[in-house]
């Protein structure tokens, strides 16, 4: 049985859920804090993203003492990303002495869970959160209105009826953390929502002892005339493989799959993806984009607030979602450090209002660092195929042109400002690029048709190529400054002054 009252109530066990569960158990106070943490079932969770952390994810699990969750699962150390486009490559390895890791989601959420139910004072209750419970007098959010199922007590006639029992979980603070598909997202936020927006899927399967061209590396291929792919190791044997295809989906994924992108994969997989679309599940997870909204205002609900994918959702190219999350619970537990009492909304507000803006610098770096790459990415014309030949060319430079991007990547550097300096770098590059790179050209001449030449562009071609450096910049400007606003922004957009 549960307690009749409870501090902070978490509805969600899922990697946000389970680390703010420890991270507020352990909090010093006078008094440990009562939690319970509701869940619909705690069973290990089968999902085919949130199978990659960036080493400042693994920063954030060491400062919240949670490290053993990624121990004894068979995950797989990540020393950095490879990027693959036609027949040009870069290695992008992370900077010294740091590491991510790979592994199999569910076995990642039962290691916190774990850890989070060693402590005395949570709670696990295995229910459906349906609703939440508002004082009729305040409108305050007091508790959560849950069901679970029971099965019926032996009798001497067979029965297999399962029925539902409603019941009431009660506490000062509730905090939701319900993922992606968030049932309370709306309720919580009032009219100060914002709406998701999905434009593509990962569409994903298991490769079985497949070999990847770089080993501990994550794998980037931009297939032309379609959506990243991306792989990366998960166990000893498996390898996750991710396709991003645009929305709508085609009718005949497999063969899609076979047929148009296989082909530009390396030659040592094929083998292994041909037996994973052919015997394995094909399975897909919408790709969707939600900005941060301030929380706590008066369009919002008083006595609950939202957390991880319920709240806050980039582009899952970059695999910074769980990295944002942990250090998003990192910050949100040194401002409740602060909080003499949970059920005084207004003491609430102030430190949702220092959570907000503590936590922008790492997670509007990765938000648009997310946003930017895939928009660049997903785009097939001419200029946009110029600015990812440049930001090849300006990777293989070296030196700060991949420490300082591979280090925003990562979460070790939040810094937005550091980000669009390099932004506006690969920009202006990618355009002298064009300028001054000898390209493939057929030769006119008599004797050598069809021969392949290199050659720099002529002066003659400077006034096109100009007009094309404006497109190319004006192209790039139009996917980052989007994002970056959203990031600014702290209000919904429905919300007026």
């Amino acid at each position: 049985m549960h307690r009749s009252h409870y501090d902070i109530i978490i509805v969600g066990a899922g990697v946000a859920g389970s680390a703010l569960a420890h991270a507020l158990a352990t909090l010093p106070r006078p008094k440990l804090l009562q939690i319970a943490l509701i869940e619909r079932s705690f069973s290990e969770p089968d999902r085919i993203v949130g199978e990659l952390l960036q080493p400042g994810g693994v920063e954030a699990l060491k400062t919240l003492n949670m490290t053993p969750s990624i121990e004894g699962i068979d995950a797989i150390t990540v020393s950095g990303y490879l990027l693959v486009e036609g027949g040009d490559t870069v290695q992008i390895p992370y900077p010294k002495g740091k590491e991510g890791r790979s592994f199999h989601h569910g076995r990642f959420v039962m290691g916190l869970r774990r850890i989070a139910l060693e402590n005395a004072n949570i709670d696990a209750i295995e229910a459906t959160a349906a609703d939440l419970i508002e004082c009729p007098h305040t409108n305050q959010v007091i508790g959560v209105r849950a069901t679970s199922k029971t099965k019926p007590v032996e009798s001497p006639v067979d029965c297999d009826t399962v029925t539902e029992q409603s019941f009431g979980v009660y506490g000062d603070l509730v905090i939701v953390a319900d993922g992606c598909f968030s049932n309370f997202r709306n309720i919580v936020m009032g009219k100060a929502a914002c709406k998701a927006t999905t434009k593509s899927y990962f569409v994903g399967t298991v490769l079985t002892d497949a070999v990847l061209p770089v080993a501990g590396h994550g794998t980037v291929i931009l297939p032309q005339g379609h959506g990243p792919v991306l792989l990366y190791q998960i166990s000893e044997h498996d390898t996750r493989m991710l396709i991003d295809i645009q929305h709508p989906l085609p009718a005949d994924l497999r063969t899609h799959i076979l047929t148009n992108i296989l082909p530009q994969l390396p030659a040592s997989i094929h083998d292994a993806v041909r037996a994973a679309f052919s015997q394995g599940r094909i399975r897909r997870m919408p790709n969707s984009f939600l900005p941060s909204v301030q929380q706590g205002s008066s369009l919002s609900k008083k006595g609950v607030i939202l957390l991880g994918d319920s709240w806050n959702m980039r582009h899952p190219l970059t695999g910074g979602g769980m990295t944002v999350a942990l250090n998003d619970v990192v910050y949100l537990r040194a401002v409740f450090a602060s909080i003499q009492n949970l059920d005084d909304w207004e003491e609430i507000q102030y430190a949702l209002r220092d959570w907000h803006w503590g936590r922008k610098p790492l997670s509007s770096t990765i938000n648009i660092l997310s946003g930017t790459l895939y928009g660049l990415f997903e785009k097939d014309d001419d200029d946009y195929r110029a600015l990812r030949k440049g930001c090849f060319k300006y990777f293989q430079r070296g030196g700060k042109c991949i420490d300082d991007p591979v280090s925003l990547l990562s979460g070790l550097s939040p810094s937005p400002l550091l980000l669009a300096s390099h932004f506006f770098a690969v920009i202006f590059y990618a355009i002298w690029v064009i300028f001054t790179h000898p390209r493939a050209t057929q030769s006119r001449h008599s004797g050598d048709v069809g021969t392949l030449t290199y050659q720099a562009p002529s002066p003659a071609e400077y006034p096109a190529l100009t007009l094309k450096g404006i497109r190319m910049f004006c192209g790039a400007c139009g996917v980052f400054l989007p994002v970056l606003w959203s990031e600014i922004r702290w209000w919904a957009p429905s919300e007026s002054f």
